[in-house]
């Protein structure tokens, strides 16, 4: 039956900027401890609505992205129901192919998946994220000469493959949580819109 998913990326990492795993090099700390969350704004999988959906990826990271290993905490949206979390947790695992599986090849243990609220407030290319009381993280991104938003087009990693990815920096981005004590200014932060299908 597939899935079509469509909506909002906001990324932060203990990279500066701009974060080098994303042109394949190492990250500028030997690892990459980053939060990737995708809102989704409307879409379906194998036939289930899942518009207004979160998923939130907390990632060690622990050398180049590209040989994987990762180790990730995943955070769902607490008004997702019992089904939406698990057909949110089949596409972002890979299991149901399409563009993020290959993404999702590159994490090698899920530590835990927890039900959370979560604040997700995206506009333009700037944006906040809260993920229960001890994740939240701001961006603004970067202008370029014509007063637009600074973008990636064509990157040998991306959170949202198909999608111009739009680099930034976080004012603030704070994790405290088992594995992961992060209270950084002024890192890398990406966003961006996806499209997602198969």
């Amino acid at each position: 039956m597939g899935y079509h998913v469509e909506g909002r990326l906001l990324e932060v990492c203990t990279c500066n900027t701009l974060c080098p795993c994303w042109v394949g090099e190492d990250p500028d700390l030997g690892y990459c401890d980053g939060l990737l969350g995708w809102h989704v704004d409307k879409g379906n999988i194998e036939g289930l609505d899942v518009s207004g959906r979160a998923i939130i990826m907390l990632c060690h990271i622990p050398g180049n992205i590209l040989k994987g290993n990762w180790s990730v905490r995943v955070y769902i949206d607490q008004n997702a129901t019992e089904k939406q979390k698990e057909e949110l947790l089949k596409v972002w695992s890979g299991k149901l192919g399409g563009p993020i599986a290959d993404m999702a090849k590159l994490v090698g243990e899920i530590v835990s998946v927890e039900k959370v609220p979560i604040i997700f407030d995206i506009k333009g290319a700037s944006g906040t994220v809260k993920v229960g009381d001890n994740i939240e993280a701001k961006l603004s991104p970067f202008k370029g000469a014509t007063g637009k938003d600074t973008a990636l087009y064509d990157t040998i990693f991306t959170t949202i493959p198909g999608s111009p990815a739009h680099v930034g920096k976080a004012s603030y981005y704070r994790v405290k949580v088992p594995g992961f004590d992060i209270d950084l200014k002024g890192h890398n932060a990406v966003s961006g819109s996806f499209r997602f299908e198969a």
